[in-house]
């Protein structure tokens, strides 16, 4: 194994799955000082995941390319990891304007995670600087001012849990399928991590 794939390895390891968790949580509707200590370490351990392989992949990048860097292994992620941060959270207090002012705002906010994918997946470079977002760390920003200062998340939340089942299943038969929609896919990964 090359040096590269060992640190994309190491950095992807970091990071675990909080759906299990969660959902014990809700099957046994679990409220507490536990319960809600827990909740943000599992969004925390996740975000600490990000940052990591976001740093690592850069490291990697630049070992195979051979253009070892300053800009290539910390400007760049950090730039990508700020901006995202930045991003999730000026879409999570737009999301909260708007969810005020329309009645549907199931799709409203269905159609806003995929607005803020699109957003994500731009890309401009200056130089040897790339600026870029990270899909999945915006979205998690997006979710967690949304569901922090928003009065109506708790109730669109439970709506979601209705069909996030089936979504589910529709997202991994399609990435099975090995089917090339990016934009669609990542936005239902984001936004089943948007419910979760």
């Amino acid at each position: 194994l090359s040096v590269p794939a060992a640190i994309t390895l190491g950095a992807i390891a970091t990071a675990t799955a909080p759906a299990t968790t969660l959902m014990v949580v809700r099957q046994y509707k679990a409220k507490g000082p536990l319960t809600s200590l827990l909740l943000p370490i599992v969004a925390l351990d996740d975000a600490v995941g990000l940052v990591v392989f976001a740093v690592s992949f850069g490291i990697a990048k630049a070992m195979i390319s051979g253009a070892l860097s300053i800009v290539s292994v910390l400007v760049n992620p950090l730039i990508e990891i700020v901006l995202s941060l930045l991003l999730g959270m000026l879409a999570g207090a737009a999301l909260t304007r708007l969810e005020a002012m329309f009645r549907n705002r199931m799709s409203m906010t269905i159609a806003f995670v995929f607005l803020t994918v699109a957003l994500a997946a731009l890309e401009w470079r200056i130089g040897e600087v790339v600026i870029g977002f990270s899909p999945l760390l915006v979205c998690m920003m997006l979710g967690t001012v949304f569901c922090n200062i928003c009065p109506l998340s708790d109730d669109l939340m439970n709506r979601a849990d209705k069909w996030s089942t089936p979504m589910l299943a529709v997202f991994f038969v399609v990435s099975g399928a090995n089917l090339r929609l990016s934009v669609f896919s990542q936005g239902v990964l984001v936004l089943i991590g948007v419910v979760y």
